[in-house]
């Protein structure tokens, strides 16, 4: 030992590797931190901004839509219940035709999320990983079902006047300032500012104001990006400018701080990873969409390219739920393990196209 050099044995070598220095602590114990690390959820916003109702049993639900009666000056004398001209149909009448439809909204086959756990390895582990499966699996139900809403939201938007005398749906090109879809080129978003922006805003207000939308309920869901460009003003760059809503000495309301704004032109403000932002193809991929709001048969599915946000109204969208999302587990013997389940039951459709409106650039 004339170098002063010694050989310990090193309690922490796995003796089945190389000995080498990285796997020096190989045998020591892990200590557990009693947190569990889980991916972070994501924030589902659709739920509370559209109807939903309930049904105990069926495979869909009716949604009667009436139109609007007409008024006339009476001339003396003249029967308000008949026909005034002799004319088959009459040209006049006093009596109004009120139109009416109905849209349907069914419940598409079951959506199941699902995991299975070995017995042995439930066993061997060291924190409770029942929960998190559970949890995790709701999740992903909860993600299904948050964009399925907004992709109904996008179809009402697309959609066609219930009855005649009603309106469509709209889309506002931001970046071209105006209602339409003409200067969609169907590829990706182009750059606008947050002052266009703004713009739309205030220019959908208005258009909600002709279509009688109430003033109660409004809302706008814009992907963070756009989001944060009324905080932040940016410009078609993304140069971060302090020109935005949130201005004390125009009455704007919001944070810096927080990065928030409550509403502009009275509509509520919400942000989502949600909104789709691609070319979905023209059919359903599941084949198990009962319902088609885009038509044909793409399910839920559509060309998103050109959006980035929706500004709407709660009647717009309906959902129809015949079984509530519901997470349970079973202990299979012949598997030696257990199944974890997590599944609902419901369906989406257009209820008035005239309460939606697209935001596309």
């Amino acid at each position: 030992m004339a170098n002063g050099l010694t050989s310990p044995s090193r309690v922490g070598v796995d003796q089945t590797t190389d000995g080498s220095f990285a796997q020096d602590n190989a045998l020591f114990l892990k200590k557990f931190s009693g947190e569990i690390l889980q991916t972070f959820e994501e924030s589902n916003v659709f739920k509370a901004l559209h109807t939903i109702r309930t049904i105990e049993n069926g495979k869909s639900a009716q949604f009667p839509v009436t139109g609007i009666a007409s008024a006339n000056y009476h001339t003396p004398g003249e029967n308000i219940a008949e026909a005034n001209d002799g004319a088959t149909p009459p040209s006049f009448s006093y009596l109004s035709d009120i139109k009416k439809t109905e849209k349907i909204i069914n419940i598409d086959k079951m959506l199941v999320a699902s995991t299975f756990l070995a017995n042995i390895d439930d066993v061997k582990n060291h924190y409770d990983i029942r929960s998190v499966y559970a949890n995790e699996l709701g999740k992903a139900l909860a993600v299904r079902f948050d964009t399925a809403l907004a992709k109904v939201f996008l179809a009402a938007a697309r959609d066609s006047a219930n009855l005649a005398a009603t309106p469509a749906g709209s889309t506002y090109d931001v970046a071209g300032e105006a209602f339409g879809r003409g200067n969609l080129d169907g590829t990706a978003v182009d750059t606008f500012t947050g002052a266009q922006l703004v713009g739309a805003l205030f220019a959908c207000a208005q258009r909600m104001d002709e279509n009688d939308v109430p003033s109660d309920g409004r809302f706008c869901v814009l992907r963070p990006a756009e989001y944060y460009k009324l905080v932040t003003g940016a410009d078609s760059s993304n140069t971060f400018s302090l020109t935005s809503v949130i201005n004390s000495d125009i009455g704007g309301q919001g944070s810096i701080a927080t990065g928030n704004v409550p509403q502009i032109a009275g509509i509520s403000l919400y942000k989502s990873n949600h909104i789709p932002s691609t070319n979905l193809g023209g059919s359903d991929p599941d084949g198990d969409a009962n319902n088609n709001p885009f038509g044909g048969s793409t399910g839920y599915n559509s060309d998103f390219r050109n959006t980035f946000g929706i500004v709407s109204h709660s009647a717009a969208v309906g959902t129809v739920k015949l079984l509530d999302l519901a997470t349970e587990s079973e202990y299979q013997i012949e598997r030696q393990g257990t199944l974890f389940v997590a599944k609902y039951a419901m369906g989406h459709g257009v209820l008035r196209p005239e309460c939606a409106i697209e935001l596309a650039a």
